[in-house]
C-alpha cells in the first residue's frame, strides 16, 4: 500500500493543533475531577470520561477492564518536637504503616554507610533524619537502600528531607520498584520539607527528641484500565500499544502527572481515528490506546494489563508509555532494548523533525512501561524533559501544586501530532520488517539482579 506520507502528517499535525481537545481534557480531569487516587470514586469518574471520549472520538472499541488492587490510605499524621512542642511538617510516605514513636533526633546526613557507620549505637531506637538527595561526589546509593541500611542499624524511624524549597513535599516510596521482592517499610517513613528538615537537624545537635504519629489502613479494591483500540486495515492480529497513567498521588490534581500523559493518549487515539474518517487513511496494525490505573501504586494497573493480555494474546510490537509529558519539548523516543533503533530511528529521520532513538543502559521502572520490560517485551517512553531541557514546570508531581495550569498546551499539541506521525508509520511496516524481540523474561530478571541498588542513568 502507498502512502502520501507528506499529505498525511501535514493532516495529522494540523488536528493535533487546530483539533485540540486538551484544555477541554485538562480542565475535565485536573479541575472538575481532581485528585485521582486508584480505587477512588474521582478516579472511576475519570475512566468512565476517558472511555466516554474515546468512543465519541470514533475508536473501534473504547472498554474498562477492572481489576483489584492493594491499596492504601492516611488518616493521620503529626509530628512534634519535644520541649516548647514545636509542630514539624510531614507526609507520610506510600504505604507507609501506622506507628507511633517518640524518640531522640539523629542527624544521618545523607544516610550513606560511612554516615550510619558514624552513628553507631546512637541510632538504636532513635528517629533518623536524612536527607533525600544523593551525596555530592559518591557513588549514589537510591533512598529505598539507604532506609533499609538505617533499619539494620536499629532505627525506629525516619524523617526524610525534601529536596524542594518553599517547605513542598511529595509523596514517596521506601522501596526500589525495579525489585519487587525487595522488602519495604523495614521502618516507617515519612518525608519532611526543606525548611523543617534544618529545623531537625539543629534540633538533633541538641539532644532533642521527636513525636512521630502516623495512622494508617492497607486494603483491596477495584481500580480500572481504559482500553480502546483503533484497528488496523493491514494485519489486524498484531497491534502498537500507546498508554500513560490516569491515576495520581492523594491530594495532587496531577497536572503534569499524568493528565498530560493521559490527555496525550486520548488525543493521539482521536487524532489517528479522524484520519480514517476524514482522509481515508487508517493504521496498517491495530493501535491500542490503555491509560492505566494505580501507576502510582507499584504499577498494579500496567501490571494487571500485561497479565491479562500476554500471553493470551501476541504482544504489541512496541509499547510507548506517556507520563510527565508537558514540562518539556519531545526529543525523541527511548528504547529499553537495542534492536529496533535502527528501524525507529529510520522513520524518524523521514519524519525530518531531528528526532532521536536512543537505547537506555539499564532498566527503567519509573512508569508504565516497566512491567511490560519485565514481561520481555519491547517497550518505550519518550525522550523529554527527564533528561535534558527540563522546564521549570517539571518540578511539579506527587504534590496539590501540580495544577492544570502546568500543563505546557503548544508542547502538548507537538507531542499528539509527533505521536500519531511515527505510529502511522510504524503500524505500516510489513512483519517481515520488523525485527524479532531476542530478549526473555530470564534475561531481564538477570539484568534487574545485576543492576540492583545502582541509579538509573537518565541522560
Amino acid at each position: 500500500m502507498d502512502v502520501d506520507w507528506r499529505a498525511v502528517d501535514r493532516w495529522l499535525m494540523g488536528e493535533a493543533w487546530t483539533g485540540s481537545h486538551i484544555k477541554a481534557h485538562a480542565s475535565a480531569l485536573c479541575e472538575h475531577i481532581g485528585p485521582r487516587w486508584s480505587s477512588s470514586t474521582a478516579e472511576k469518574e475519570a475512566v468512565e470520561y476517558i472511555q466516554g471520549q474515546m468512543r465519541a472520538d470514533g475508536l473501534d472499541r473504547a472498554e474498562l477492564e477492572p481489576f483489584k488492587l492493594q491499596t492504601w490510605a492516611w488518616s493521620r499524621a503529626e509530628a512534634r518536637v519535644a520541649g516548647g512542642d514545636v509542630g514539624i511538617d510531614i507526609l507520610p510516605f506510600n504505604r507507609c504503616p501506622s506507628f507511633s514513636v517518640r524518640a531522640p533526633i539523629v542527624d544521618v546526613g545523607f544516610g550513606t554507610p560511612r554516615e550510619v557507620e558514624q552513628c553507631g549505637s546512637g541510632l538504636k531506637g532513635a528517629v533518623a533524619v536524612m536527607s533525600l538527595a544523593f551525596e555530592p561526589f559518591t557513588t549514589p546509593i537510591p533512598h529505598a537502600y539507604r532506609l533499609i541500611s538505617l533499619a539494620e542499624a536499629g532505627a525506629a524511624a525516619a524523617v526524610v528531607e525534601e529536596k524542594k524549597s518553599g517547605r513542598r513535599m511529595e509523596y514517596h516510596s521506601a522501596s526500589d520498584w525495579r525489585d519487587p521482592e525487595l522488602r519495604e517499610h523495614l521502618l516507617p517513613a515519612v518525608t519532611t520539607s526543606r525548611e523543617h528538615g534544618a529545623l531537625l537537624r539543629r534540633f538533633a545537635s541538641e539532644g532533642r527528641s521527636l513525636g512521630l504519629t502516623v495512622e494508617s489502613t492497607f486494603y483491596q479494591a477495584t481500580s480500572w484500565n481504559v482500553v480502546g483500540e483503533i484497528r488496523g486495515s493491514r494485519w489486524p492480529e498484531e497491534h502498537i500499544l500507546v498508554g500513560g497513567h490516569h491515576d495520581t498521588v492523594y491530594g495532587s490534581p496531577g497536572g503534569n502527572d499524568n493528565a498530560s500523559g493521559t490527555i496525550a493518549v486520548m488525543e493521539t487515539a482521536r487524532v489517528l481515528a479522524q484520519a480514517g474518517a476524514q482522509i481515508e487513511c487508517r493504521p496498517g496494525r491495530s493501535i491500542r490506546f490503555v491509560t492505566f490505573g494505580a501507576e502510582e501504586q507499584k504499577f498494579q494497573g500496567s501490571s494487571a494489563y500485561v497479565s491479562r493480555h500476554h500471553g493470551p494474546e501476541v504482544p504489541p510490537r512496541l509499547a510507548i508509555n506517556l507520563d510527565e509529558l508537558s514540562a518539556g519539548n519531545i526529543k525523541g523516543i527511548v528504547l529499553a532494548f537495542p534492536h529496533l533503533r535502527d528501524l525507529i530511528q529510520s522513520h524518524l529521520r523521514e519524519m525530518g523533525d531531528g528526532l532521536k532513538c536512543h537505547v537506555m543502559s539499564q532498566l527503567d521502572a519509573s512508569s508504565d512501561h516497566f512491567p511490560f520490560l519485565r514481561a520481555g517485551i519491547d517497550a518505550a517512553h519518550l525522550w523529554r524533559w527527564r533528561f535534558v531541557g527540563r522546564h521549570a514546570d517539571a518540578d511539579f508531581h506527587h504534590e496539590a501544586g501540580d495544577t492544570s495550569d502546568k500543563l505546557n498546551i503548544r508542547e502538548l499539541k507537538e507531542y499528539v501530532g509527533q505521536l500519531a506521525r511515527i505510529l502511522m508509520r510504524l503500524s505500516h511496516v510489513p512483519p517481515e520488517e520488523w525485527p524479532h524481540n531476542p530478549v526473555t523474561p530470564e534475561e531481564v530478571q538477570r539484568r534487574l539482579e545485576a543492576e540492583r541498588g545502582t541509579v538509573v542513568r537518565v541522560f
